[in-house]
């Protein structure tokens, strides 16, 4: 709500005149529009970002980090305070990966380096991870379309009955009581695992303002059916989570606004935050979750993106 009003006491009062005039003449489909048009602009989005930490990103419904140094072998949690910002928690000890680097393929013995939910907690495990164990999401959308495979990457504890090596098949396992804080601390639903070969490295505020804006133009050219603009947001390199390459995802979007119809798609629940790129900077990863519904087709649920931001514009390089 102040956001609203934010945008109609920033407007002349002869504009105002003019927005109530429309919406007599067109009704409220008009004036979203209107705010269609305001959500897409960078001013918006340094007036909504200015008083928020985006030291870590920028999370609406996210309020754990799991922050995994494979350069020390640590695992921090990062809890959010009623200031949004997020606070370091704990520095554990982790057994990760015998091998170094990114993980490629199913028993490579690495860690992955990337950014993950954590699908479920399990509490009935075999013994020799603990008391319990969470499961990632390793491979998620980019992992796949970069031909990366295998399964079975969780943050687990230590054999209850014997002792283990030095070193973990790919898992980040930590001593078992420090496991248990983490339970105690965290809604799973509501935590993300990064994982680096290094420390965590904050991005600037203006990239989160320049992402959010590219956000919503990308949102703005697919429900005004402009394929022009909402293709050039798609890198030649693009790759679907279903297999669709970037030739064939745009002769698809083509024959869908082909259709012309009225579309109504609203994002909520926004995450963004810096993935973690041994070969390229300035990656990524934005999740939300998505309602749209057209004559032909609706969907509600979660979405991903992996973009690549230069010089304040992105290009979605996977998409689930």
């Amino acid at each position: 709500m102040r956001l609203i009003l934010f945008i109609l006491i920033s407007i002349s009062l002869q504009a105002s005149q003019s927005l109530l005039d429309l919406y007599q003449k067109k009704g409220s489909v008009a004036i979203e529009k209107v705010f269609d048009t305001q959500l897409a602009t960078k001013e918006y989005w340094q007036y909504k970002l200015k008083d928020i930490n985006t030291s870590f990103g920028y999370f609406e419904s996210i309020d754990y980090l799991l922050a995994c140094d494979k350069s020390d072998a640590s695992l921090k949690l990062y809890t959010k305070d009623k200031n949004n910002s997020f606070i370091l928690d704990e520095n554990f000890f982790a057994f990760i990966g015998e091998k170094k680097g990114d993980k490629q393929k199913e028993g490579d013995l690495k860690t992955p380096i990337g950014v993950y939910k954590l699908l479920q907690k399990l509490n009935n495990v075999d013994s020799f991870y603990g008391p319990l164990a969470f499961v990632t999401s390793y491979p998620n959308a980019y992992d796949k379309v970069q031909g990366k495979n295998g399964s079975g990457i969780w943050v687990h504890g230590l054999p209850l009955r014997k002792e283990r090596d030095d070193y973990t098949k790919g898992c980040i396992a930590i001593n078992n009581v420090n496991l248990k804080h983490i339970e105690d601390k965290i809604d799973f639903n509501k935590a993300l695992v990064y994982i680096d070969k290094t420390s965590f490295s904050p991005s600037p505020k203006e990239d989160f303002i320049s992402l959010l804006t590219n956000l919503y133009q990308w949102r703005q050219a697919w429900k005004e059916n402009d394929i022009n603009n909402y293709i050039n947001f798609y890198d030649s390199s693009f790759k679907h989570n279903n297999g669709l390459n970037f030739k064939r995802f745009k002769r698809y979007k083509n024959r869908i606004f082909n259709k012309h119809e009225e579309k109504r798609i609203l994002f909520t629940d926004i995450n963004i935050i810096p993935y973690p790129m041994a070969q390229q900077k300035d990656i990524y990863l934005i999740t939300f979750t998505e309602k749209y519904q057209s004559k032909s087709y609706s969907f509600n649920g979660p979405k991903e993106l992996y973009v690549h931001l230069k010089n304040g514009n992105f290009t979605i390089l996977a998409e689930k």
